[in-house]
């Protein structure tokens, strides 16, 4: 059964044992951050803070900072569970062709009964607040050099101008006063590329842009999801809740938001006006530097009536954002086998937060496969950002990182088996020379064949022989030390 709202969510955490609600009085600048950022060092519940200084809302934080909570945010008992229904749902729409595929994927999802529906009245409007003040909202400053305090869990809303259709996308957002924000939209990012289309269009100077706060978890993940053009993210929302999301219409513009919101920023962006925004302590566990982005104004702020403001603190892994992307990992995972049916599982560790590592088993045929599969994912997507690809056979686990070092610190030779690419890279990489542009690696780590250049004969790996650990088993089971 889908959840109602955000706190349906919460209700759920703490029945499940999954939260802790925090009484004493905590501050939202920094000790916030402190706290959260030692719960889920320790792999430790959701929190929410009842009593924050200077407002009168409470804190909900580390809500989806688990694999347990992922599951249940999207309730599911395994995440590939959800891939398994999107094979399921691919292999159904179209036999034709990829391309095939991918359009007629947004249609099969519509038939499943989950489009968005529209309504009039919506609990994020029994508030309307036509002098916003941002002040109010516990809004944190999560580390000591950031630039100021940051809304760090928005859903943006903004409307392509060429198709009109809704982009929902999660971007930081500096307060910079009661009622200004920076848009920290990334040069490659869908929110970006529509504000870019609409200042080429001319007909107007202030782009409308919604920023909904707190909805229901299936919508907030989908917000972070690198979804292909065809599919609207409140539609895949949608398929992961089982049931449509409900949009109502804004009251001072035409955008549509999340009708179960907790809050809803309603304001715009002037295509002129940009500010200085950072630094950031982002989830590379750097500060990322300062840069000139467009400027949000606030016209007005709805909320209910006794809402619960979101956040997330991000910084060196593990931290709750690293889960949202393991989601990211085996959701997609069936859309990279649709464009590379060689692949047969990958894995986006922790610590490269996102795009900084991913290590790829293939079914290996034909020679050079393996850097035919590095160049196809750094021509997919979001993956183009992927700064190392590790390429391994189909018998290592990509997930048991002890085998894959094995194989990487063991059979390569430099020369024959690293790539080095250039291209694009996130903007939040502070290593490359140049922001927005870079050099990837990628590494084979397969066995090398006769026609790779590889003519000396390749050893077989150490293994006991089945008798051997047969008997062993026979005799660990006797001894009781299973």
């Amino acid at each position: 059964m889908a959840y109602k709202d955000l706190q349906h969510f919460i209700r759920v955490l703490e029945k499940d044992g999954q939260l802790v609600r925090i009484k004493t009085e905590v501050d939202p600048v920094l000790e916030i951050t402190e706290i959260t950022d030692r719960v889920s060092k320790s792999n430790g519940p959701a929190l929410l803070f009842e009593k924050v200084k200077g407002s009168d809302y409470p804190v909900l934080i580390n809500s989806m900072g688990s694999y347990e909570r992922m599951n249940l945010a999207l309730e599911v008992d395994r995440l590939d569970d959800i891939a398994e229904e999107i094979e399921g749902l691919i292999s159904e729409v179209s036999r034709d062709s990829l391309l095939g595929k991918i359009k007629m994927l947004p249609k099969a999802m519509q038939l499943a009964g989950i489009f968005p529906r529209r309504v009039k009245e919506a609990p994020c409007q029994e508030v309307i607040e036509h002098e916003p003040d941002l002040n109010k909202l516990p809004i944190l400053k999560c580390w000591p050099g950031d630039g100021g305090r940051f809304i760090t869990l928005p859903l943006v809303i903004t409307r392509d101008p060429d198709r009109g259709t809704l982009n929902m996308g999660m971007y930081r957002m500096q307060v910079y006063d009661s009622r200004t924000t920076g848009m920290h939209w990334h040069l490659h990012k869908d929110g970006r590329r529509n504000f870019e289309n609409q200042k080429k269009a001319g007909d107007r100077k202030v782009m409308d842009v919604s920023v909904a706060l707190g909805c229901d978890p299936a919508v907030i993940y989908a917000a972070t999801a690198p979804l292909p053009g065809e599919i609207s993210e409140f539609l895949f929302a949608g398929f992961l809740r089982k049931k449509p999301v409900e949009l109502v219409r804004c009251v001072t513009n035409d955008l549509e938001v999340p009708a179960n919101a907790e809050f809803v920023l309603e304001g715009y962006v002037d295509f002129d006006d940009l500010r200085l925004e950072g630094p950031f302590g982002d989830h590379t566990g750097y500060y990322s530097l300062t840069d000139y982005y467009p400027v949000f104004h606030v016209e007005c702020i709805t909320r209910r009536k006794n809402p619960v403001y979101p956040a997330t603190v991000v910084g060196k892994p593990p931290m709750e954002d690293c889960y949202l992307g393991k989601a990211t990992e085996r959701i997609f995972l069936p859309l990279l086998k649709l464009y590379l049916p060689e692949v047969l599982d990958i894995n986006l560790p922790l610590e490269g937060v996102f795009h900084n590592c991913a290590i790829v088993s293939i079914d290996k045929r034909f020679p050079g496969q393996a850097k035919k599969v590095m160049n196809a994912i750094w021509g997919m997507g979001q993956m183009m950002f992927t700064k190392m690809i590790v390429v391994v056979d189909r018998d290592v686990d990509p997930h048991d990182l002890s085998t894959v070092a094995w194989k990487v610190f063991n059979n390569i030779d430099a020369e024959r088996d690293l790539v080095i690419m250039e291209g694009p890279l996130d903007a939040l990489d502070h290593s490359s020379p140049l922001p927005h542009y870079g050099h990837k690696l990628g590494i084979d780590a397969t066995k090398k064949w006769p026609e790779e250049g590889h003519t000396r004969e390749w050893p077989d790996d150490i293994e006991m022989s089945w008798e051997i650990k047969e008997m062993v088993d026979r005799k660990w089971k006797e001894y009781g030390i299973e």
